[in-house]
């Protein structure tokens, strides 16, 4: 069977998975994840849904993910987990660092000489600040058309036709849903301008873009990594450039489990320590939370 390098990638962004919900495409990332061999990865928020977590439903390939991401964090890839409305839960926790792992609101870095400013986004949201129960009732809601969405596909595909997103057409049509996109990332990108951040890197909106926006003050480069649950994308940096990685047009990610064996020697060696490190997460999370209680 024919072995497969990762590719390396200098910095690697992905956000809202929503693991332990029904729409999450774990499978997919799993597989994304197994290509990459990142020095930087970036959580950009909406990792694991707090917010919608049952200990019932967790599957098996939800668990893949995190086993990678932790293969990641033994291996010594630097892990940003930035939290997200739907993670929140860990904000108490913002500067915890465990090995080459941290937990963050935000975080901004110097790559190349340029400044790169990380943050979810949800901090724009009018509806989280003020009304956070119908921010909670609507993901709900969200979650059920996932739901709905995940059954049909299942028929669609089984049929021989392709998938359809109802939440995406959805979103993409409603008048209202297509000027918050439009003001959310005008929003993004003033604050960036006014801060002197050549790139501005959110998540939240589950709306993948790369562009340049100008003001009066100047210019930046919004980029938003979109989701892991509708359009299974994410970012990546190399050589002086951003790309936007799309899961539908990577034919070697979804080949691999059938047909494809990665060579994982480095990250089979550290998954030998993973059960022991998030022991020792849990132990810092409970210190932590005591300390600071």
């Amino acid at each position: 069977m024919k072995k497969h390098k990762r590719r390396k990638v200098e910095i690697a962004v992905i956000s809202d998975v929503h693991l332990g919900t029904f729409g999450c495409r774990a499978l997919e990332l799993h597989n994304y994840l197994k290509t990459i061999n990142p020095k930087i990865l970036i959580l950009n928020g909406d990792i694991i849904d707090i917010w919608q977590f049952n200990k019932r439903y967790f599957p098996k390939d939800h668990l893949k993910v995190i086993k990678q991401l932790m293969s990641f964090i033994t291996s010594g890839v630097k892990v940003y987990y930035i939290t997200g409305n739907h993670d929140e839960t860990l904000r108490r926790f913002d500067g915890f660092r465990l090995g080459s792992f941290e937990i963050v609101n935000k975080v901004v870095l110097d790559i190349d000489g340029k400044k790169g400013w990380f943050f979810h986004g949800d901090v724009f949201d009018v509806t989280m600040q003020h009304s956070k129960w119908l921010a909670k009732l609507g993901g709900v809601g969200y979650d059920t058309l996932i739901m709905i969405n995940t059954a049909f596909n299942w028929i669609s595909e089984t049929l021989g036709y392709g998938r359809l997103s109802f939440s995406k057409k959805i979103k993409n049509s409603v008048k209202s849903a297509v000027k918050f996109i439009n003001d959310f990332e005008t929003t993004a990108a003033e604050i960036a301008i006014d801060n002197h951040y050549e790139y501005v890197v959110c998540g939240h909106i589950h709306q993948p873009e790369m562009k340049v926006i100008q003001s009066d003050k100047g210019e930046t480069i919004y980029l938003n990594s979109g989701d892991w649950i509708e359009n299974l994308t994410a970012l990546e940096y190399n050589n002086y450039q951003w790309k936007l990685y799309e899961y539908e047009k990577d034919e070697l990610a979804q080949k691999l489990p059938n047909s494809i064996e990665v060579n994982d020697v480095e990250l089979i060696k550290a998954e030998q320590t993973s059960s022991q490190l998030f022991e020792e997460l849990l132990v810092e999370f409970n210190i932590q939370k005591f300390t600071r209680s």
